[in-house]
This record gives C-alpha cells, sequence and structure tokens, in this order.
C-alpha cells in the first residue's frame, strides 16, 4: 500500500470508513451527515457504502442525538455522533456531562459509553453566530470525558480510528478552518503515536510555544518568521486536552525557560490557564520569565467581517514571544 495526499476532511472520512470496516458495531449518527455527507462533506459516501442502518441522518436536535447514541453505547455499539456546529453542542451538554461522562462511574465500572462525539470547532471560515465557538475547556473540566483535538490530515486519520476503539468517551475536536486547507503524505501502514499524547513538531531552544487544533498552524508560521530574525521557537502540539500529556512540555520548558500558550478560546479560563498553572507548579526553578497565554478576547465571538482581529495571529503569538524574552 502506497502513500497519498489528503487533506484533514479527507483524512476522517477515511479513518472513518476504516473503522466502520473494522467494526459493524460502529455507526455514524448526526444531522445531515447520510446522504449529504455532513456539511463539510466529512461522511461523504459513508450511507451509500454502509446503508441508512449505519449512517443516520438524524432530527434537528442535539439532545436526542446524543440521548439515542448513549442507549446504544449501553446496548454495545460504538456510535459517532457529529454535531454540526461547534455552537450547537449546547442543546446537548446535559446528555454529555450527566450522562456521558458520569455513567461508568455510576455504574461503579459495570457499564462502558464507548462513544465519540464529533465537534468541527474554532473560527476563521466566515461564519455566522454559533458557528465559530471554541468549547473545549468546559468539556476538558468535566471528569469522564475525553478531550483530543487534531491539527492535521494525518493525526485527523488516525486519531479518529482510536477514539473509536476508546471504551472512554471522547470528545473529538476538529478544526473546522483547516478541513480542506492543507495536505499532507498519508502512509497507512505506518504506526500513529498514542491518541492522548502530545508531539513537538518544530524543535527549537529559546522559547516553547504551545498550541492545539488551529492554532497548530499559527504557531508554527510564527516559529518560522522568528527564525529570520534570530529566534528559535520550539512547537509543541498538544493534540490531548484531557489527559493532559504534560511530559514533553514539561521537558521542553526546562530547557528553553520559556512558554507561550496559544488557543482561539478566551484567554480568561481556557486551556491555557491550566497549562500555565502546571508549567508553573513542575518548571518554577527553570522559568525565566512568566507563563503567557494568547488567545480570543473576552468577548463572544464577533461577527464575521472582524473576526480576523479577534483571533490570534502570528503577530499576537510573536508579540508574547519578544515580551517572554525581555524578561
Amino acid at each position: 500500500m502506497g502513500t497519498q495526499k489528503i487533506t484533514l476532511a479527507k483524512g476522517l472520512n477515511m479513518g472513518l470508513r476504516k473503522a466502520m470496516e473494522d467494526d459493524p458495531k460502529v455507526l455514524l449518527m448526526g444531522e445531515d451527515v447520510g446522504k449529504l455527507g455532513g456539511v463539510f462533506r466529512i461522511t461523504d459516501g459513508l450511507q451509500k457504502d454502509f446503508g441508512e442502518d449505519r449512517v443516520i441522518d438524524s432530527p434537528l436536535a442535539e439532545s436526542g442525538i446524543v440521548g439515542t447514541a448513549i442507549g446504544m453505547a449501553l446496548r454495545g455499539y460504538r456510535p459517532v455522533v457529529e454535531i454540526q456546529f461547534d455552537g450547537f453542542v449546547y442543546p446537548a451538554y446535559d446528555q454529555i456531562v450527566c450522562q456521558v461522562a458520569k455513567m461508568h462511574y455510576r455504574s461503579k465500572g459495570r457499564y462502558k459509553i464507548p462513544m465519540v462525539i464529533r465537534i468541527p470547532f474554532g473560527g476563521g471560515i466566515g461564519a455566522v453566530e454559533h458557528h465559530s465557538e471554541s468549547p473545549e475547556a468546559q468539556f476538558a473540566h468535566t471528569p469522564g470525558l475525553k478531550v483530543v483535538a487534531c491539527s492535521n490530515p494525518i493525526d485527523g486519520y488516525w486519531m479518529i480510528q482510536q477514539a473509536i476503539a476508546s471504551d472512554d468517551p471522547v470528545i473529538f475536536l476538529e478544526p473546522k478552518r483547516q478541513y480542506h486547507a492543507d495536505k499532507a503524505e498519508l502512509d497507512e501502514t505506518a504506526t500513529p503515536e498514542p491518541l492522548f499524547s502530545s508531539r513537538v513538531v518544530r524543535q527549537g531552544s529559546d522559547v516553547t510555544v504551545l498550541a492545539y487544533g488551529p492554532t497548530v498552524k499559527t504557531a508554527l508560521s510564527a516559529a518560522e518568521a522568528a527564525a529570520g530574525e534570530g529566534k528559535s521557537l520550539e512547537v509543541i502540539d498538544l493534540r490531548t486536552l484531557s489527559p493532559l500529556d504534560m511530559a514533553p512540555v514539561l521537558e521542553s520548558v526546562r530547557r528553553t525557560g520559556r512558554a507561550v500558550i496559544t488557543h482561539e478560546a478566551h484567554v480568561n479560563l481556557g486551556m491555557g490557564s491550566e497549562v500555565a498553572a502546571r508549567i508553573t507548579e513542575e518548571c518554577f526553578y527553570s522559568l525565566e520569565a512568566p507563563v503567557l497565554r494568547v488567545g480570543g478576547f473576552d468577548t463572544p465571538y464577533p461577527a464575521s467581517r472582524i473576526e480576523e482581529d479577534y483571533l490570534p495571529d502570528l503577530d499576537r503569538v510573536l508579540d508574547a514571544v519578544d515580551r517572554s524574552l525581555e524578561f
């Protein structure tokens, strides 16, 4: 089997297909995931090949979608539900945090909830209200849920399969503006990294820059620009938000002495707060500067015409890097 260049959307589609081929208990549910193939075409062609019993077009009812999937998971299926847009997840929030997250604990381990909730998240697509949210911290704060975020086509292909194979419920975050943006070479014979692990994606020596999902590309662009000014940035893709894999992060910060974390979500009580706290606790005597955070402003997501002013970009990441180096 050779390699092929794929987008993130294609990688997710291929990963879902492989999981469905390998396990007849895997099924998909969501709004328009069948005949239409999903609003972003992630499930394109799957209903045609696997039938309407395994790729189910649901009503516009997120609470009902997730609630039905819970029952299926309890009966031995592995449902993968799609929340069409990040802002649509809140009608299902009660089901997710009160049932999905707690069923295994509530039953003293008797019941497992092997289900995946796919959520396209983040902005940058010029959408209207409720279509560009970043709700990851709300789920990472909930015990009983695993939360991961892919950032590139290769991770999309492998991570979705690993999430489906997990016996724990997984919130699977997909950066929607990356769906059709970049291509990467996929080797289906390769051995994937563990699902709940972070990864150094660019080595450096001056500042550690941490990102996940859509801001990984931003961080890499910032590192490239900084290199032209003689600054060496190490970039880490966190990949997993709950549990956090801090080992590569701590090793890096102990070498660089500086850390910047960026995400699209609000800075206030965002994932960066937890990461910064853990770095400070574990690397206090190695730090040369405070851990700095770069993210969305503490407002609702703005109208699309000004979203570029809201989203963390290369300049804002580099400004944080400069402030860190000035200490």
